[in-house]
């Protein structure tokens, strides 16, 4: 055996060896972890929500897609279809979550080894003017990080969960976008309601007005009925200007949420007064609100302080980096596949004076820690408190609707009354106009409260985590 094809051997088995110290090294990464345990806050909420209410029955708000909530509309299902694929809002919440996706893979793959192919040409010229040339080609690993304290893991584990808070947002961002558009489409229903109200009361005291004119031009009714009834018109018309103005108003907002312009072909909508919505069991506070998108969203960007906490301690211990080649080299370029050759190189870097730099990074992700905790506990209690205002609600509004409707009723017969009598002239104007006022503000009331209870019953759903359009899997 020739001394050069010795020679030879030995160095590819010195490669060997070196490349299986660094395979060991890629084994041993990750080892160590100096990052905190996560653990789940305990929620700082009461036990039960205030509201002693009896149990509803029926299928829990998470578990029930908002197809099946909204399924007696289905002009407003039409409209949070459209709102979903065009609302900007929700939009920017997706491509935030393929943003952080996108990081999160940049994150782990700097735990791996970047592997790269070159050819290089050199050539210099010496003291006697003579011209060198050298020429190599190979694969080439440059400053891997051997991951031994889990510096690069918890950075990998930090983004991921950051991405995961980011798909928690975007479900988020859903669930306010319907409750959004049902409480936007719930109003422009309102208004419609007291707008053609309005138009009505507004005639009736324009031929009420009309018909006084003619009494007091006939001598038979005073100055004051006819200021009287001038006011009631006057009244009637500013009304009618300002839900005019209220409804375009509102029709603006909805179709910002929407975002686009209302298309001419949407089924008709059912009626406030007809729209069922059912109420959702509210269950206990400890099994909803940490299923909330909101709060699941703080408990990653909790997660992911806790794991950028293990990267700052790591940070202190020494950092090894190892460079390795393999290839061939030769001076000429016909012989460049000829004759092997390699290279290994580790360095090892311990911090020791660095101006407190690194005390101070520990210090910061550590506050970071308690922030992200303070966060999560302040959207559990916002949780609890959405909720509590959901269910305080549904205890109450019922039994306005209800008084509120007897109400209306009364003034309707009352005003029913006085005309009568107004006409056979038993009763003066001004007990008319008393009544018509009486009866238009209760009718007015009568929608308020209408949307007040279907608005809270949306707010209900959309606080216990319902508005996804796929039920999550469990």
């Amino acid at each position: 055996m020739s001394a050069d094809k010795t020679m030879m051997m030995k160095r590819v088995s010195t490669l060997r060896v070196r490349l299986s110290l660094m395979a060991a090294a890629l084994a041993l990464a990750g080892c160590a972890n100096l990052a905190p345990t996560h653990q789940r806050p305990a929620a700082p909420v009461a036990p039960n929500w205030p509201q002693a209410t009896a149990p509803v029955q029926g299928t829990a708000a998470q578990a029930l897609a908002w197809q099946q909530f909204y399924a007696g509309d289905a002009r407003l299902r039409a409209l949070i279809e459209l709102a979903l694929q065009n609302n900007r809002d929700l939009r920017v919440a997706a491509l935030n979550a393929e943003q952080a996706r996108a990081q999160a893979r940049v994150s782990d793959a700097s735990r791996w080894p970047t592997v790269s192919a070159g050819l290089i040409s050199n050539r210099a010229t010496a003291a006697n003017d003579s011209i060198s040339s050298s020429y190599s080609a190979g694969l080439q690993v440059s400053a891997y990080e051997i991951d031994l304290l889990g510096k690069l893991k918890n950075n990998s584990d930090a983004a991921a969960a950051r991405y995961l808070a980011s798909v928690e947002g975007q479900r988020a961002a859903q669930i306010s976008l319907v409750a959004s558009v049902a409480a936007a489409h719930l109003a422009l229903q309102a208004d419609e309601a007291l707008l053609a109200l309005a138009e009505r009361t507004q005639a009736s005291r324009s031929d009420s007005l009309r018909l006084i004119r003619l009494r007091f031009d006939a001598g038979v009714a005073s100055v004051l009925d006819l200021r009287s009834a001038e006011s009631a018109e006057a009244a009637a018309r500013a009304s009618l200007a300002q839900l005019q103005r209220q409804r375009a108003q509102d029709e603006n907002a909805l179709v910002l949420l929407v975002g686009q312009a209302l298309p001419a072909a949407l089924p008709a909508a059912t009626p406030l007064e007809r729209l069922a919505l059912a109420e959702v069991p509210a269950g206990l506070p400890s099994e909803v609100l940490v299923q909330r998108p909101d709060v699941l969203q703080a408990e990653q960007q909790l997660i992911a302080a806790n794991a950028s906490i293990g990267a700052a301690r790591a940070a202190f211990f020494p950092a090894i980096t190892l460079t390795a080649s393999a290839g061939s080299a030769s001076g000429q370029l016909s012989d460049l596949f000829k004759n092997g050759a390699w290279s290994f190189a580790s360095q090892l870097l311990m911090p020791i004076f660095d101006a407190g730099r690194l005390d101070a990074n520990l210090a910061s992700v550590k506050a970071g820690r308690e922030i992200a905790q303070a966060q999560y506990e302040k959207a559990i209690q916002l949780a609890f408190r959405e909720v509590a205002d959901a269910l305080a609600g549904n205890a109450t509004l019922g039994q306005q609707l209800q008084a509120q409707a007897v109400q209306t009723q009364a003034e309707r017969d009352r005003l029913a009354l006085v005309e009568l009598r107004h006409r056979q002239g038993a009763a003066g104007s001004l007990e008319l106009l008393d009544a018509q006022r009486a009866s238009f503000a209760a009718e007015q009331a009568l929608v308020q409260v209408q949307l007040a209870q279907a608005l809270n019953r949306v707010q209900a759903y959309k606080a216990l985590g319902g508005g996804v359009s796929e039920v999550p899997a469990r």
